[in-house]
């Protein structure tokens, strides 16, 4: 037995080892720096239930939730009317297209569906039947959380913190 190719192969294996260690470690640290919202926590007050979200380092807030018990990634947008689904997406959340308008969007005029959340959560935050828009140019995979919701909650901005408040008295 050669013990110089035993050694070389062993030397081999841990840098493969090493390089799927570090490679697994630093996908967890971009997805914690695109969405450090991956699992919010919730709040609970007798009045309220509040989650802080934590900027991501575009300086945009993003935070996992659910729509109709599915997982989504939301990303909040204060300045879209409506909450804003990719139609691939709406299609796998098994939304329904209902009738047709015109979104203006900052590449311009586009054409929406209307649809209906029956159930919108963001951490304990639990929204019914939630207006939203179903857009067929969209080609994130996040969805645009807009007023349609957010209007429905309290928000406060403090530093990279951005706190939602639901009343629940």
């Amino acid at each position: 037995m050669d013990t110089h190719k035993t050694g070389t192969g062993m030397i081999v294996a841990a840098c493969v080892l090493g390089m799927f260690i570090l490679t697994w470690f630093f996908g967890d640290v971009e997805k914690d720096q695109r969405n450090p919202n991956r699992a919010p926590d919730s709040l609970h007050f007798v009045d309220a239930v509040e989650v802080a979200l934590q900027r991501n380092r575009q300086g945009h807030y993003m935070a996992i939730g659910e729509i109709n018990g599915q997982s989504v990634e939301f990303l909040l947008d204060t300045g879209a009317t409506d909450v804003v689904i990719p139609e691939d997406l709406a299609a796998r959340l098994h939304l329904r297209r209902g009738r047709s308008g015109t979104a203006m969007t900052a590449n311009g005029p586009v054409t929406v569906y209307e649809t209906n959340i029956d159930v919108l959560t963001v951490g304990d935050i639990e929204l019914t039947n939630v207006r939203a828009s179903i857009n067929p140019a969209m080609s994130a995979t996040s969805i645009l959380l807009g007023m349609s919701a957010l209007g429905r909650i309290e928000f406060s901005h403090q530093g990279n913190l951005l706190t939602l408040r639901q009343k629940t008295l």
